[in-house]
């Protein structure tokens, strides 16, 4: 998988009838900018209002997954979804000219041919995949459903399905790279069962079926009569149930169809939980309120890990182990360079120490002076000296040692630091130092929220200059 972001290269669009309105619906991909995610728009809407595509914004899961938000809603984007994951794509904002994406055959198949047809292209940022690192579950005992999430190094989906009839039974499928998705998913169509086409075509539910967009399984002893009326209702010449109980309205693609287009529908509510997974995804007859459920619970999981990656490692009010005085017998810097105050606490692998930001700062004279905000590289400069207190504190002679960077990277600003700001700044080893390389990991913080993070590596040298 790709370690960069992907869009597709220009516009494309496919057109269809949406499967429980029946209405003419154009749907078109657009290329979309870094970190814009997979949103939808409804173009026929005043304002064209914008939903994401994420599980916080389902609304029904009734026979198809559904967004919505403000009052407007976007019917069955699963396989829509599952071509834009098939796809490996992370950024499109997919423009839509009606209430419900088009059905066509019931696959993601005509989804995927169009963005091959565009192509993909690379973004430059990188993309952030959620490294799963414990097993999570779901379960419906009531329907006998269960999803696992296993720690894998690659996306891959199981998935068994068993409707406890003739007809259908256990079937199962597996994706193992989603590089092999188009091939082995992408046209696998939605199935049904004919008492289930008849209840919805009586409640008018699926104005725009027809036996060309869904295989149909016969469990029941069906007559001719019937089946004259069903080729009259779809305008076919005829219909007869096939030796596997099937009607003879499509040829299977694969023996375990049916199986494989359950795989593509969980690819496609997963892609819901919005970031890139390192996960295997087991299901056991999984359906789509199960599986954005699942999303849903995955997605919490995340949050709560990245609250827990952020969440302020110090507390202000402990008494310093080292005070200004203290950090100058430590650190040659001067003010208006020496721009740690304290070190809060320190230990074999971390040290945590503060800058009070103040009005007073020479670098505000000319730094937005009419607002006022701490310098990017100054905030680097602090955490580094940060580090540096760490390192020198080794020594039982840190005056005669200096601290030099090597190599800052990795390094995201998330927030402003302003006069009035209390900047504490978590530094942590990667790696145990040797030879004199002190290499951290580091993340300041305003209150709770955290403002900048970055990696350094640092040379510890003995001064040059010393007497004999």
């Amino acid at each position: 998988m790709s370690g960069r972001q992907k869009t597709i290269a220009r516009r494309v669009s496919v057109s269809g009838k949406g499967l429980h309105t029946g209405v003419d619906v154009n749907l078109t991909f657009n290329p979309a900018p870094d970190n814009f995610g997979i949103q939808f728009q409804r173009v026929d809407i005043e304002d064209k209002p914008i939903i994401k595509a994420d599980c916080s914004y389902v609304v029904d899961t009734n026979r198809g997954t559904t967004i919505g938000e403000n009052g407007t809603s976007i019917y069955t984007i699963e396989h829509v979804m599952a071509a834009i994951k098939g796809m490996d794509i992370d950024n499109v904002l997919v423009e839509i000219d009606n209430a419900e994406t088009p059905i066509i055959d019931g696959s993601s198949r005509y989804f995927t041919e169009a963005l091959s047809e565009v192509g993909v292209k690379e973004q430059e940022t990188k993309r952030e995949y959620f490294e799963l690192d414990k097993v999570l579950s779901y379960t419906d005992p009531e329907n006998k459903v269960e999803l696992l999430a296993i720690p894998s190094p690659e996306f891959k989906v199981s998935v068994m399905i068993d409707f406890e009839t003739d007809v259908l039974s256990t079937q199962n499928a597996s994706l193992d790279k989603i590089e092999d998705f188009n091939a082995e998913i992408a046209n696998c169509r939605t199935f049904v069962f004919l008492h289930e086409l008849e209840y919805l075509l009586s409640k008018d539910l699926i104005k725009g079926g027809d036996l060309s967009n869904a295989i149909v399984f016969v469990n029941r002893v069906i007559s001719q009569e019937e089946l004259d009326r069903l080729a009259k209702l779809f305008n076919k010449p005829s219909v007869k149930v096939l030796n596997k109980g099937i009607l003879n309205n499509v040829d299977l693609n694969f023996e375990n169809e049916p199986a494989r287009h359950k795989l593509l529908d969980v690819v496609g509510d997963l892609s819901l939980v919005g970031v890139p997974l390192k996960a295997h995804i087991i299901a056991r007859r999984p359906g789509h309120k199960s599986n954005v459920e699942f999303a849903k619970l995955i997605k919490q999981y995340i949050m709560d890990k990245e609250s827990d990656r952020f969440k302020p490692p110090f507390d202000l009010i402990k008494k310093p182990i080292y005070d200004i005085n203290d950090i100058k017998n430590l650190l040659p810097h001067r003010p208006p360079f020496l721009l740690i105050d304290k070190i809060l606490d320190m230990d074999d692998d971390h040290v945590i120490g503060i800058k009070n930001v103040t009005m007073n700062e020479g670098f505000f004279v000319g730094h937005f002076p009419d607002e006022p905000v701490m310098p990017g590289v100054l905030q680097i400069e602090a955490m580094a000296q940060t580090g540096g207190i760490f390192s020198l504190n080794r020594y039982d002679d840190p005056e005669n040692y200096s601290t030099y960077f090597l190599k800052i990277e990795n390094v995201k600003f998330r927030n402003k630091v302003v006069p009035g700001d209390t900047l504490v700044f978590s530094l942590k080893l990667i790696s145990p130092i040797r030879r004199g390389l002190c290499h951290m990991k580091g993340i300041g913080y305003v209150a709770n929220k955290p403002v900048i993070e970055g990696e350094m590596l640092a040379q510890i040298t003995k001064k040059k200059n010393l007497k004999s």
